[in-house]
């Protein structure tokens, strides 16, 4: 078996200013592909409480920031005849149980601000943030597909979609301030129960919400935003927004690029260039041997899930890869017109320029199903490749992708994580309760809705 790939080198001295943020996705990617199918997968629990708990427990007992919930709004049922895809329950519902088994990490929704309206999303979330006791987090995303759920014919152009999504994250901001949790007097003697000057409508638009809110922030700590998206309006969306970005890159070449991208459209913004955080996606498959991993990954990408993997490289691309003969170069002339502005579909084109086959570009790095940072082999190698790319300044944080089995996550969490803390790169213990206490965030100002 080849040894784990090895890291670009990076300067021994290149420490961190500030801790690395980690988060867990909680979408199950440890029972993706054909990893279900192991005895030990509990793929029977799947769509119940305890599989999640169970997760967002040993990650809370490894001190990590959040645990995140992605969320598609689609299902292709032909994928559900050999694997799990993308079906799912809802990410509000799920982290509100979850929170209440939880008691310090962060617990990250996701909302489409394509097709979701704005005063329910602010409403969900802030009664997140409220039961939570203000771990709650928003993953603002602008839909792919999905548009049949919502009485629509076809999907509105993309760059409607993200000039519509700035003035829908205006509108559910504004609503969480519209009822600020300061408010509540709550004064039995004198009979007061809120100061309502302080509780206010936005501002009356045609199509905005006008609220207020119905239900009161958590005082003292604002709802932090997370963005998801490799295009150019994607970052500028985030850089004027977000406090973190979750980002397929899958070299380190790569996520350095959008990471410098991103910290100067941030600043172009106004905002410092740190105020937001390049997150990496990490899939992971370990094990107690290099051997064992490798073997581990070769069976989660078995031919049962090609179909699916070529999918959804054909959806990103905008390319059939499914429709070509699996083992011949394909035609370089299709990746003529790919928007290589954008950093996952540039990669891919070059790979086709080069003369890749669809079945080698699913199993190569920057066209796995995820097109996330993988890696595959021991706790050890998980931690000298996160400790490069850390050190050589190529990201501010990751977002953990366990996958191949439950034993995956296990190692993840039980000696990659304090590995990390020893190298200085993570706390030890939580020092704050809140989300935004966690990532280093304050609060805002009140904010209106605006045109």
């Amino acid at each position: 078996m080849p040894p784990a790939a090895a890291s670009p080198a990076a300067s021994p001295n290149a420490v961190p200013t500030r801790p690395l943020v980690i988060g867990l996705s909680l979408s199950p990617t440890w029972v993706r592909a054909a990893a279900w199918r192991r005895p030990d997968s509990r793929i029977e629990e799947a769509f119940g409480l305890d599989f999640s708990v169970d997760a967002a427990r040993r990650a809370e007992a490894a001190h990590l920031d959040f645990v995140f919930k992605p969320d598609a709004l689609t299902l292709d049922p032909t994928v559900l005849a050999t694997a799990l895809g993308f079906a799912t329950l809802d990410p509000t519902v799920l982290l509100s149980a979850v929170a209440s088994h939880t008691e310090r990490i962060g617990l990250i929704s996701t909302a489409s601000a394509t097709f979701a309206p704005p005063y329910l999303v602010a409403r969900e979330i802030q009664s997140l943030d409220r039961v939570s006791r203000g771990r709650a987090g928003l993953n603002v995303v602008m839909s792919l597909g999905g548009q049949e759920n919502f009485g629509l014919a076809q999907m509105p152009p993309s760059d409607e979609r993200f000039t519509a999504a700035h003035a829908w994250l205006d509108d559910v901001r504004a609503l969480w301030s519209s009822f600020p949790g300061e408010a509540l007097v709550l004064d039995r003697e004198a009979g007061r129960f809120a100061d309502v000057e302080r509780i206010r409508a936005l501002p009356d638009l045609p199509g905005r919400p006008r609220g207020p809110l119905d239900v009161p922030g958590h005082p003292g700590a604002r709802i932090p935003i997370l963005q998801a998206g490799g295009s150019p309006a994607g970052k500028d969306f985030a850089a004027q927004h977000a406090d973190a970005v979750f980002a397929a890159a899958a070299t380190q070449a790569s996520a350095a690029g959008q990471r410098e991208d991103l910290r100067g459209r941030a600043e172009a913004h106004g905002r410092s260039p740190g105020g937001v955080r390049l997150l990496s996606g990490l899939s992971m498959f370990l094990a107690r041997t290099r051997d064992e991993a490798f073997a581990l990954h070769a069976e989660s990408i078995d031919g049962s899930d090609l179909p699916q993997s070529l999918v959804g490289l054909s959806r990103l691309v905008g390319i059939d890869l499914a429709a070509l003969p699996l083992d011949e170069p394909i035609p370089a002339a299709l990746a003529a017109g790919l928007a290589r502005e954008e950093a996952p579909v540039s990669a891919i084109a070059a790979l086709i320029d080069a003369g890749i086959t669809p079945r080698a570009l699913t199993r190569h790095p920057e066209g796995a199903a995820s097109l996330h940072w993988t890696i595959i082999g021991t706790p050890a190698d998980a931690v000298a490749q996160i400790v490069a790319r850390a050190r050589a300044g190529a990201m501010d944080g990751f977002i953990a992708l366990p996958s191949g089995s439950w034993e995956s996550l296990a190692l993840f969490l039980d000696e990659v994580v304090p590995a990390l803390v020893d190298e200085g790169l993570f706390r030890e213990r939580y020092e704050t309760a809140t989300l935004a206490g966690h990532l280093g965030i304050g609060p805002v100002p009140a904010v209106d809705s605006v045109s």
